[in-house]
């Protein structure tokens, strides 16, 4: 007698490339075994020259915004998708990245959209989800970025409440603005450092940096240190997660101290193995 088929299990996963330091499988994971939920969350590692309903990293989200059949509003305006989904047979492409920093903002320093513009250093695919965030927020945003043609591209897209600035602009804008984010990876372990001069930064200015290693960058510490509240990166990685779960499974998972502490022991744990501290 044959035995009956195990049903199968519903399945997301992770795509990028070199994307082993990922955290999004313990996120995932650690919500389907908090909500008793049966399914799996996997990291796939592919190339650019090889690139099924799944979270897209580096570098993938560009190509996805190409590939799927249908993109909602946001990935649209953004022009990247990381997150995938069948809506029947429609392959379906949606953005997270503004939600989780929104979510984060929200989360960490309440009331930080009230009071005027923000300045993104950077000008790449994380830049490009925050400033529509921000504009989403009704702010006025300055760009900072070492290539005009980057920023110059991003204005293109999102109109004239967005301004370019070089670098040398940064101190001249800090005094006007209520939120500073870091949309670059500088600063991140293996990264130039972001070497910024917080003196002249409004005192009730918010601080944020999408890098989650070191979980506390230079930028962030400078700027507790100034008194500034501040919103970190792996807050933004843990809010921008809870869409694509309420896609692929079809619950809404919750944000909890407990999910950051089981992420903070595994970046510090693996943090201090790769520097042999």
């Amino acid at each position: 007698m044959t035995e009956p088929a195990e049903p199968s299990i519903p399945k997301a996963c992770v795509m990028g490339h070199r994307v082993a330091y990922s955290r999004s499988p313990m996120i995932h994971n650690h919500w389907l075994r908090s909500l008793g939920l049966r399914g799996a969350y996997e990291l796939m590692d592919v190339s650019p020259e090889a690139f099924p309903e799944f979270f897209l990293t580096t570098p993938h989200k560009d190509a996805a915004f190409r590939l799927v059949d249908h993109r909602e509003e946001a990935a649209e305006a953004i022009g990247a998708v990381n997150t995938v989904w069948y809506e029947g047979d429609r392959l379906v492409g949606g953005n997270t990245d503004f939600v989780g920093f929104l979510a984060n903002l929200d989360e960490s320093a309440p009331g930080w959209d009230e009071h005027g513009p923000a300045v993104v250093i950077g000008a790449g695919g994380a830049a490009r989800a925050i400033v529509y965030a921000l504009l989403d927020r009704r702010l006025e945003v300055a760009v900072v970025n070492r290539t005009p043609e980057k920023a110059h591209a991003l204005v293109s897209r999102f109109g004239r409440k967005v301004t370019t600035h070089a670098p040398s602009e940064l101190a001249r804008l800090l005094p006007q603005v209520r939120l500073l984010a870091n949309a670059s990876a500088l600063g991140a372990i293996g990264q130039p450092s972001l070497d910024i001069d917080l003196a002249p930064l409004h005192p009730e200015a918010v601080v944020c940096d999408i890098n989650y290693v070191p979980l506390k960058t230079a930028l962030l510490r400078a700027a507790e240190l100034r008194g500034h509240r501040v919103a970190d990166g792996l807050g933004l990685l843990m809010h921008q997660a809870v869409l694509g779960f309420v896609r692929w499974f079809g619950s809404t998972p919750r944000v909890t101290p407990e999910l950051r502490a089981l992420l903070e022991a595994d970046i510090r744990a693996k943090t201090a193995a790769n520097t042999g501290a």
